[in-house]
């Protein structure tokens, strides 16, 4: 590509020179700052998630409570549910992807770094476009799912459900744009000798997450466009007495949704397969079966949604097609479960704070699967279908599996992410309030869901039963609250203090912990040549006669984080430039938003807010088209 010098470009198409403090992280491109801000913002988003978890939780302590008004218990629970769900666990994993999928293929970043920070700015912008709803009219309350016909003007007037419809959206092309982006970064990034099954299982997960990001995205957006045309323009895809189907949301939004939960959980089994060979002190039991199990829950991930409506009148065969399935995709499941058992059997477990995270993970996620499959039994979800055992399962899967899970790969990865390590004590401590809080929290919900209490009710009459098991849950709760803030001191004291740590503290097996911790901009001074699968381990030991691991005499431990440091510019490796553009590209996206539902109220006002958004948008993918992309 030919060089652009500066002074020929446009003032406004230049490039931005600095790459320390606000502008720089602002304009990064790379990929490790870019994981930094998605993991920062969707923690942040666990906090209010959490807030709203609290303020429902007190509603609930007792019968008859009048903490929350009806409308805005239906705020929060909408607002918790399509927060964890969007905001947070999907982000969280794509920060781990962002961060580590290059690293652990040894590339130097992902293929389209500019495409990579537009996923996080039009993520980011879509999560506060969601959040300003508070300040305009009120959130959305009709339920994180969003059933037609309870998403009409007729039933929910006001902007909530506008503003939930379109945030989505907007999420929706951030999940796009990372998939496509990891899909093409793992298939044709990869070192040389890096083979797909010598990559890591967590390399793995995302490519298969990437996939059905790209398949599933595209029901619920169609979905999303529908509610917003009825609303917005005065269409009847969900209007009965126009003929119009409300079933037909529930079609879409279930197609997504059960994929959904393997988007969410799957990267947390790669985190997991990743942690507990390092913790065991031995390989990872079953790889090849692992990765495949991992490829065959993808697959089979789209069998199952009508699972989630055996009460709608599908008809027996239909019902019985769909719990057939919901069984059969419990074999992949459980096959992962029995591997990261023969993984822990025989090696010399140290049990550190990702161990017992992912420890922790594999029994929550057990109780989770075993509640799910009774879902499979037709008669028996009837009974259970809206009730609090619903709300225990989804939580043992998605907390006690996804978000167990996270925070095993937080301790895990933090010294690699910082340098530095979380502390130990502190972390046991995260672990145990967390997972004591988590099952006094949902453990009973089993137990009251089964005696009959209704999930999305405010309130309860006293008499019922519920009362002790309620407050239990209450109490769990804010257990849990404490855990978080033990979690959140101990980064802050690790972050004030100055020990580094080991390069390599956990005897890591996988190619990421080659490199400085923290990686220097360009991840490797020289590409990595892969000759096995744990490379990293392998290159640090050999064996014997007998088949035992022995420390090979040529490697020592620090050179490689002193040979990356005191090559901190990369030899002159050519990195791409940051950039303003993917942040004013995703900028345009809110504002047409906003002037979509200021048309109806403020007829030209808005139909000129869409078209400045429009001006943002093309200003910034024009910018981008344009920038220079070379060194003068």
């Amino acid at each position: 590509m030919a060089t652009i010098p500066q002074a020929a470009v446009p003032g406004f198409l230049r490039r931005p020179t600095a790459t320390q403090g606000f502008v720089g992280w602002v304009t990064t491109i790379d990929h490790k700052k870019i994981g930094a801000l998605y993991g920062v913002t969707a923690f942040i988003f666990f906090i209010l998630g959490g807030v709203e978890a609290l303020l429902i939780r007190l509603q609930l302590a007792q019968p008859n409570l009048d903490v929350l008004t009806a409308d805005r218990y239906n705020q929060l629970f909408t607002m918790h549910g399509t927060t964890m769900v969007f905001l947070v666990v999907m982000p969280m994993s794509s920060a781990f992807m962002n961060f580590l999928l290059p690293l652990q293929i040894g590339a130097r970043d992902v293929a389209f770094p500019r495409l990579n920070a537009l996923s996080y700015w039009v993520f980011l912008f879509g999560g506060l476009f969601l959040y300003s709803s508070l300040f305009f009219g009120g959130a959305p309350n009709q339920g994180w799912y969003g059933y037609a016909p309870l998403t009409t003007k007729l039933y929910t007037p006001g902007h909530g459900v506008d503003f939930w419809a379109l945030s989505l959206q907007m999420l929706g092309i951030a999940s796009l744009a990372s998939s496509f982006n990891f899909i093409v970064t793992a298939l044709n990034m990869r070192a040389p000798g890096m083979t797909l099954l010598r990559m890591p299982v967590f390399s793995w997960m995302t490519i298969v997450v990437s996939f059905l990001l790209i398949t599933a995205v595209p029901p619920i957006s169609v979905a999303l466009f529908e509610v917003s045309f009825d609303r917005f323009f005065g269409t009847n895809f969900f209007n009965v007495a126009k003929g119009g189907d409300p079933i037909l949301w529930q079609h879409l939004f279930w197609l997504f949704g059960h994929p959904e939960v393997y988007i969410l959980i799957l990267p947390a089994m790669g985190i997991v397969s990743e942690i507990l060979p390092a913790m065991s002190g031995k390989p990872l039991f079953g790889y090849a079966v692992v990765v495949f199990s991992g490829v065959a829950i993808g697959f089979m991930g789209w069998g199952v949604w009508a699972h989630h409506m055996f009460v709608v009148g599908l008809g027996p065969a239909a019902n019985a097609a769909f719990a057939t399935s919901t069984m059969l995709i419990a074999v992949p499941t459980g096959v992962k479960i029995f591997n990261w058992i023969g993984t822990m059997w025989g090696g010399q477990l140290r049990f550190a704070a990702p161990a017992k995270f992912a420890i922790g993970f594999v029994a929550m996620f057990i109780i989770g699967g075993l509640s799910g499959v009774t879902h499979a039994v037709a008669p028996a979800d009837t009974q259970q279908n809206d009730t609090y055992y619903i709300i225990a399962h989804f939580h043992y899967v998605l907390f006690g599996g996804a978000i167990f899970g996270l925070f095993g790969g937080i301790y895990y990865w933090w010294p690699k992410f910082t340098g530095k390590m979380l502390n130990e004590g502190i972390g046991t401590l995260h672990f145990w309030l967390l997972l004591i809080g988590f099952n006094l929290t949902f453990g009973p919900m089993h137990v009251v869901g089964l005696n009959g209490q209704l999930r999305r009710t405010f309130t309860y009459a006293e008499g019922t039963g519920w009362d002790t098991w309620n407050l239990v849950e209450t109490i769990g709760a804010f257990v849990i609250a404490v855990a978080v803030l033990a979690f959140i001191y101990n980064v802050i004291i690790t972050m004030r203090s100055r020990v580094r740590a080991p390069h390599d503290p956990w005897d890591a097996r996988t190619l990421e912990w080659l490199t400085a911790s923290p990686p220097p901009e360009h991840n490797f001074d020289e590409i990595p040549v892969v000759h096995a699968r744990d490379e990293f381990w392998h290159r640090k030991y050999s064996e014997d006669e007998s088949g035992r691991a022995v420390p090979r005499p040529d490697y020592q431990p620090q050179t490689a984080a002193v040979v990356q440091h005191a090559h901190g510019s990369g030899h002159g490796i050519h990195m791409p430039s940051p950039s303003y553009f993917p942040l004013v590209t995703a900028l345009g996206l809110p504002i047409m938003a906003s002037g979509l539902m200021m048309k109806d109220s403020y007829g030209y006002a808005g139909w000129g807010t869409i078209a400045v958004g429009a001006v943002v948008l093309l200003t910034g993918i024009y910018g981008w088209c344009l920038e220079p992309v070379a060194e003068e």
